[in-house]
Parts: structure tokens; sequence; C-alpha cells
């Protein structure tokens, strides 16, 4: 299993990637950084990583998924609910490719201001 580490908000927390081709391009794409703009309770950002939607691409998501949407080149993490969701589960804009969950309690994520600085690296366990 690949885990990499998110540092944002001064903290950092460690997240699973899955099998998935999209987790394999932005594995091999690290370490990235970014800042984040917020909608809601999901931060997102453009990453170097271009791919299209995988067939299991969605907009329902869960608390703590991290999503990459393809319109956008963005790399996202959910921890509540967006401007578009039904309660208080977290709805991305359009579908995205679930590529990872974050471990631990991603409502955490809330103290990232919009421009804070995101850096995700491969986790030390990896090597």
């Amino acid at each position: 299993m690949k885990v990499v580490e998110i540092r944002a908000g001064g903290f950092a927390m460690d997240a699973e990637l899955n099998d998935s081709p999209t987790a394999e391009l932005i594995w091999a794409a690290l370490p990235i950084e970014g800042r984040a703009n917020r909608w809601g309770d999901e931060i997102y950002f453009s990453i170097p990583v271009k791919t299209g939607s995988e067939p299991s691409a969605s907009a329902d998501v869960q608390i703590g998924d991290l999503g990459y949407w393809p319109p956008g080149n963005a790399f996202c993490i959910f921890f509540g609910s967006t401007p578009v969701s039904d309660g208080d589960q977290p709805r991305a804009a359009s579908p995205v490719n679930i590529f990872g969950k974050v471990r631990g309690d991603a409502s955490r994520f809330r103290a990232v201001p919009d421009g804070g600085k995101v850096t995700i690296n491969q986790a030390e366990k990896n090597f």
C-alpha cells in the first residue's frame, strides 16, 4: 500500500492511495505543492497530472476521500459538505476519480485557509 503525507494548516496527516491508474500517476508526480482553494469543506488545487475520468468516477464522495478532478487537473480533499451537497456528505462539482483516503479525522482540514500551502510527499514508511 502506498501512503502519502499531506502537510497543510500547520499539521500533517497520512493518506492511503488505492491501486487506480490515477493514484499511480499522482504517486509518480510526488512531491507536489499547491495553494488551497476552499469550496465549502473541500480543498482543491491544480497539480502536474493530466488524465481523464476513470469508469468509476463519481460526484458522490465520502468524508476523507481524495479525488482527482479532470476538468481542473486538481487534487481534492473532501472533509464535509460542499455548496452542491444535500446534507452533511460532501459532493464534488462534477465526477472525480477517487484515488485515496485520509487516515484519521479529515475535518482537521477545516484549519487550512484559502490560499494556504499544501504539500504532498511520499510518507517515510514507503521507503
